[in-house]
């Protein structure tokens, strides 16, 4: 089983945060290539243009970050899978049940990792929670 990636557990990998450390170690111990869902490409944009909006980066730093993040990708570090119908509705149905406080991307991230047969790593509590209370392996680094 192999591990899938939140946009929280990442974005340390590529800007310097108090967690950088932690996931910097957990991604160079991987003998195989990491999940990253499609989603995660996306708020990774976001979160790019967000830190440039807030002056948080500067906006050759964001290339940098974008490019870094792409080498990689194409480089083969992450494993992409598409966002499919089957994560979708299992999303869906975790979020019908109202039995957690998962919100609707995140959901999308533990269905991913779900129907990957992956173990979720995550920094946000709340989703963690929710991956245990689904029966969902994760990991807090």
């Amino acid at each position: 089983m192999g591990l899938y990636l939140d946009t929280s557990a990442l974005l340390p990998f590529y800007r310097a945060e108090r967690r950088s450390g932690a996931i910097e170690d957990l991604l160079r111990s991987q003998r195989e290539p990491v999940v990253l869902g499609e989603l995660v490409r996306l708020e990774f944009a976001s979160a790019l243009a967000r830190w440039v909006r807030t002056t948080e980066l500067r906006e050759s730093q964001a290339a940098k970050l974008e490019r870094a993040f792409d080498e990689d990708v194409a480089a083969g570090r992450y494993a992409m899978h598409p966002l499919r119908s089957d994560h979708v509705a299992l999303a869906r149905r975790w979020l019908l049940a109202r039995t957690t406080s998962l919100r609707t991307l995140d959901a999308l991230h533990l269905a991913s990792a779900s129907v990957e047969g992956a173990t979720l790593v995550t920094f946000d509590g709340a989703l963690a929670e929710a991956a245990n209370a689904l029966g969902v392996p994760s990991l807090r680094p």
